[in-house]
């Protein structure tokens, strides 16, 4: 009898519908459009090929960018998007204002209406040092790097430019960032090519900020300075033998700050 009450229960119980092969398909559309736009508009995967930001990022790690919420405002998306400005000690990405169409990384110094200088390679802002416990030095000492800016720019290794109108941005012995452009500085301050030798960030140029390490892998430096397809190929070769022995594990979905 139990066996029968539970046959009819089933008989009784409305069949939930299949799902077509038409809405099957329509389903997978809108996901694939979902994640486009995720992409397309939110999120950049990028790749550090240099050391400038050591220890904090490494050759080899590759980020998620979120571009929403540090690009420049855009009135048609203001409503729905929760931009926040750019802070101090913000890591950002951001269009090279030397090389056009480079993707840099550096970390966010002085904002608008800042007092910057260095004393033996210290940050100080608005006449207080700043303690940076990320900075990593070498040892070595460079007059115009580390005592930035009262030592006038050398004539190798500073764009034109910066050398040109370096001097109309100081005052007493400081650097006073103009409205709308910042200055970075890498993480590996005497390694780093930053705003010390190109000048300011303007606001325009800035992408995004770095969420997370999604993969870092320990490959040799060359692999991203060599270009060409038969050096692509030959790299491709190189990570896929050696993906598991020098994938940096510990490194993956670590916050970037």
């Amino acid at each position: 009898m139990a066996k029968k009450t539970k046959d009819k229960q089933k008989e009784g119980k409305p069949q939930k519908p299949k799902e077509t092969t038409a809405e099957f398909i329509s389903s997978m559309a809108a996901i694939f459009v979902t994640g486009l736009f995720i992409v397309t508009f939110n999120l950049q995967a990028f790749e550090i090929p240099s050391s400038s930001m050591e220890q904090t990022l490494l050759i080899g790690d590759r980020l998620f960018v979120d571009r929403t919420t540090a690009a420049p405002r855009t009135s048609w998306i203001d409503p729905v998007v929760p931009y926040s400005e750019v802070r101090r000690n913000d890591i950002v990405v951001f269009l090279s204002p030397k090389d056009a169409g480079l993707y840099v990384v550096k970390r966010i110094v002085g904002v608008p209406g800042d007092r910057l200088r260095l004393r033996n390679g210290v940050l100080y802002r608005n006449g207080v040092m700043v303690e940076e416990p990320y900075v990593r030095r070498t040892g070595s000492y460079d007059p115009y790097r580390d005592e930035f800016p009262s030592v006038p720019p050398p004539f190798d290794g500073v764009t034109s430019e910066w050398h040109v109108t370096l001097s109309s941005f100081v005052q007493g012995g400081e650097l006073l960032v103009p409205e709308g452009r910042y200055f970075a500085m890498g993480d590996n301050r005497d390694v780093s090519y930053d705003s010390r030798y190109w000048g300011f960030i303007p606001r325009e140029n800035i992408i995004g900020r770095p969420m997370f390490i999604f993969w870092s892998f320990d490959a040799p430096r060359s692999m991203y300075q060599e270009t060409g397809m038969a050096n692509r190929v030959k790299n491709f070769l190189y990570t896929a033998v050696r993906f598991f022995p020098d994938t940096r594990w510990g490194r993956t979905l670590t916050p970037v700050r």
